[in-house]
């Protein structure tokens, strides 16, 4: 009785927990919350003391690297699933109650996130937990692929074929629709993480210089490229000297970033080929139609669209808005909790 009547205040939520950033959308208000996937927790007492959260999103990001022992600034969530359970948990209550106004009844609202569909049933009943323990009332799971082509406006309920690759910080999705369910889906474990990892580890290799993860996210975004371009683009970026210990600056290209990224955009594109050659042959003849449909915020890396065309033939559209595809996606499937029969939502 008492939790239908904290639920009627509540206000239902759509929560896309990503490995880099996590947003949630709720009901009739849109998306309210866009923050990295980064908690920062003080240890108090010693390393074996109590934890306490320090700062979650924005704040605990802008942590990273920069803090004092007592501090560890981490990322509960790898590859799409939770690598810490109870970080998770608190780092989704943190942000609820930033989406709900403060009252005297802490929040319990009904909330829909989206999962890798490589997860495991073990990942999925982990992030069911979290949500739960987070304060949640009912929890239903719908799948990255499915939730992005709900948001990218593809005709997922109708006979025909939409192809959606959602490439977000830890995990690629590559998904088939039809008449309202996943034909074929398929996920491997390379995303925006791993772009930034390969660059690191390549700038080891080649300049003998170590830079954090925020520098490698900065080249990414400013000089990345998926294809060769005419035009060669270069940045400035400061890093430690391995063999002299001290600060250095240096300048890589964009075409030193491609070969950097070599590796997993060929695994992104192997994906995509692997989906394309499972898909019954009705449905690829839609998609040679229509094309493929690119999401999340590995969308964005420049030409990547140009090299999937160049490597199957087939055209590639990039999502209007391919950060917020999937949450949004998720928000218009919180109309269909109230329904009974639908089949959107994952089993746990």
């Amino acid at each position: 009785m008492f939790g239908a009547f904290r639920r009627y205040f509540s206000t239902d939520l759509a929560i896309d927990l990503g490995t880099a950033n996590t947003l949630i959308f709720a009901r009739d208000k849109g998306i309210v919350l866009d923050e990295p996937s980064v908690v920062a927790i003080r240890h108090e007492g010693g390393t074996h003391g109590r934890k306490v959260i320090q700062a979650v999103g924005r704040e605990a990001k802008a942590m990273l690297g920069k803090v004092p022992g007592n501090i560890e600034a981490i990322r509960p969530m790898k590859d799409g699933v939770i690598a810490d359970f109870l970080i998770t948990e608190q780092m989704i209550k943190q942000f609820i109650k930033m989406v709900h106004p403060r009252t005297l009844l802490s929040p319990s609202p009904r909330i829909i996130i989206c999962v890798p569909c490589g997860s495991t049933q073990v990942e999925r009943r982990a992030i069911k937990d979290a949500a739960i323990k987070a304060g949640a009332t009912q929890v239903e799971l719908i799948e990255e692929p499915m939730a992005a082509g709900i948001g990218a406006g593809l005709p997922v309920s109708e006979a025909s074929g939409s192809m959606v690759v959602d490439i977000g910080g830890g995990t690629t999705e590559v998904g088939v629709i039809s008449l309202g369910g996943m034909v074929y889906k398929g996920s491997v474990r390379v995303g925006g993480d791993k772009f930034d990892e390969s660059i690191i580890n390549y700038i080891r290799r080649n300049y003998g210089m170590m830079i954090g993860e925020p520098t490698a996210e900065l080249i990414k975004k400013s000089i990345g490229s998926a294809f060769p371009g005419s035009e060669v683009k270069e940045i400035e970026v400061k890093g430690r000297n391995l063999s002299e210990g001290v600060p250095r600056s240096f300048t890589i290209s964009s075409n030193e970033v491609l070969e950097a990224l070599t590796e997993p955009l060929n695994q992104i594109v192997s994906a995509v080929k692997n989906a394309l050659e499972q898909t019954p042959p009705e449905l690829g003849a839609d998609i040679a139609d229509r094309g493929m449909m690119l999401t999340g915020g590995g969308a964005l890396l420049r030409d990547l669209d140009r090299l999937l065309a160049e490597e199957t033939g087939l055209p590639v559209l990039v999502a209007e808005e391919p950060l917020t595809c999937v949450v949004r996606g998720c928000g218009i499937a919180l109309d269909t909790l109230d329904r009974k029969g639908v089949t959107i939502f994952t089993s746990e």
